[in-house]
């Protein structure tokens, strides 16, 4: 639903698709993690709007949330969960077990091929996790700076310490982004990551800064195995 380029925390469905998903098979994956697109059109996307026959299926079950900042939230806020948990290979491989179940019950004639499926990738996964925690075991630089706090999943996975500008994907007050700086160009921190999906103009700023560099990593590449791979580096190259 939500097309390459775009944001799933800002973005709304076109006239064109919400008309093409009343016509689609009566099967959506949700992310369930409370992604903010989710969030605001889930009611709009699934039954009695759409198809009532429509099952959801939710992929994150099974995952333990990690919640936002609790330390940066004001009394009238909601504390959330982090929404972004495909980003651990390891939570991975329960969204692919639960998106195969959802498959072989919508269509049980065909459960070998999606067992196998299912089977083949995990053994991926299961190796993808197993290099990036070899990769990080053997180094203590795991401190890095992100604009957008979309990797925690990742890093509490493999013992990496964020420091993030946004806070709970809010922009940060004008003291706290001074301290970001501060704390940055005294730990020596030579770049920040920032998603090509968001506004980069501010991460150019802080780069100025510190005198780093912007690195960008997408949370949201089509390819996740061979993205996760380069940010594995990616982190490895910058971190601190």
């Amino acid at each position: 639903m939500v097309p390459p380029g775009a944001s799933p925390h800002t973005y709304e469905p076109t006239p064109g698709q919400m008309r093409a998903l009343a016509k689609t098979p009566p099967l959506y994956l949700a992310v369930g993690s409370g992604i903010e697109f989710e969030d605001a059109w889930m009611k709009r996307l699934t039954p009695p709007v759409n198809p009532p026959d429509m099952q959801v299926v939710d992929t994150s079950a099974g995952i333990t949330l990690l919640r936002t900042d609790m330390d940066t939230a004001t009394a009238d806020e909601t504390i959330r969960d982090d929404p972004h948990v495909w980003l651990s290979p390891a939570n991975a491989r329960i969204i692919a077990r639960n998106i195969a179940d959802a498959y072989i019950a919508y269509a049980p004639n065909d459960a070998a091929y999606f067992e196998a499926q299912f089977v083949a990738y995990d053994q991926k996964l299961a190796r993808l996790d197993e290099e990036i925690t070899e990769t990080f075991s053997e180094t203590d630089k795991k401190t890095v700076l992100v604009y957008h706090p979309a990797w925690r999943y990742y890093a509490d996975r493999y013992g990496l310490v964020l420091t993030s500008v946004e806070e709970d994907g809010k922009e940060p007050s004008p003291a706290s982004l001074q301290t970001i700086i501060a704390s940055a160009d005294e730990a020596g921190i030579p770049a920040i990551f920032t998603s090509p999906e968001s506004p980069t103009r501010n991460a150019e700023a802080i780069a100025d800064e510190i005198g780093g560099s912007v690195v960008y990593i997408s949370p949201l590449a089509e390819n996740y195995t061979e993205n996760l791979v380069q940010v594995t580096d990616a982190f490895r190259t910058w971190a601190v």
